[in-house]
């Protein structure tokens, strides 16, 4: 069976979270779609300061977390850039290339460390189950072409990534795939939500890992309902239920975007192999 090296980057800050159960989950399944091994480590880079070695894997997800992605110059952010700035150039040489996705935080950070836009925090935080539109770009993106238009992600933000830098972007060769959802009653731009970074780099704003299944169940707890009616209202913990519920929104989004992010890395550093689609 054939082996390929995968580094999760946790930058959860060891919070208690449902990302890394779902990512953990997602890459299981894929090993038993593609029929190969992924021999997957973890690093917790913003309490250890751990940061994998380029050379040592192939594939990477580096995970959402809690916190501000505003500047900080912190000895972790800056090993974290310089990790991000040798990927990108290595994936300019001749030979296999290295494959990362960027979740929420992560999206965030390398948003701001590339100049793609304006990055700030949200006059209130942005929570739940949320319609996101894709760009023409995203209609025709590897990974997110077979989502529906709107899908529908689990979306928990207090920062946001605004009115794109066109120049930065095209110079890098990077394209905005989606939108959040349209608010024609509020004055304010749309937030980014997901990032072609390159052929081999992908970002979302969004949660594609999140489980709907899971996610039920974890807010049909006591201590979570309670959080979120507390936080946010009755309704809105009702409207989040019924979506979760519903196999067309979360379920669905979970099973294309990191499945297929998963699926074309493998196809193309197993170029022997036969991965489905």
């Amino acid at each position: 069976m054939t082996t390929i090296r995968l580094a999760i980057l946790d930058m959860y800050m060891g919070m208690a979270n449902e990302g890394m159960r779902c990512i953990r989950q997602l890459i299981r399944r894929a090993e038993a779609d593609h029929g190969v091994r992924f021999a997957t480590e973890t690093f917790d880079v913003r309490s250890q300061g751990l940061i994998p070695r380029l050379a040592d894997f192939d594939i990477f997800i580096s995970s959402g977390g809690p916190g501000s992605p505003l500047d900080t110059d912190e000895a972790w952010e800056r090993n974290y850039f310089q990790f991000i700035d040798e990927l990108f150039a290595h994936n300019q040489t001749p030979g296999p290339r290295k494959h990362l996705l960027l979740i929420c935080h992560s999206f965030q950070l390398v948003s701001r460390h590339l100049g793609l836009g304006e990055l700030s925090q949200r006059k209130s935080t942005s929570f739940g189950v949320m319609p996101v539109h894709l760009t023409a770009a995203g209609h025709t993106d590897p990974v997110l072409h077979a989502l529906p238009e709107p899908f529908f992600a689990v979306d928990s933000r207090d920062y946001q990534l605004t009115h794109p830098n066109l120049e930065r972007l095209g110079a890098l060769g990077a394209e905005i795939l989606c939108l959040e959802k349209e608010r024609p009653h509020v004055a304010l731009a749309r937030a980014v939500m997901a990032i072609r970074f390159s052929p081999e780099v992908l970002g979302t704003q969004f949660h594609p890992e999140a489980d709907g299944e899971g996610m039920l169940r974890y807010m049909l707890t006591d201590e979570r309902k309670q959080q979120v009616i507390t936080a946010y209202g009755e309704d809105k913990y009702d409207e989040m239920v019924r979506l979760l519920a519903d196999p067309t929104t979360i379920e669905f989004t979970e099973g294309i975007v990191v499945p297929t992010f998963l699926r074309l890395a493998v196809a193309q550093l197993t170029p022997e192999l036969v991965v489905a689609d």
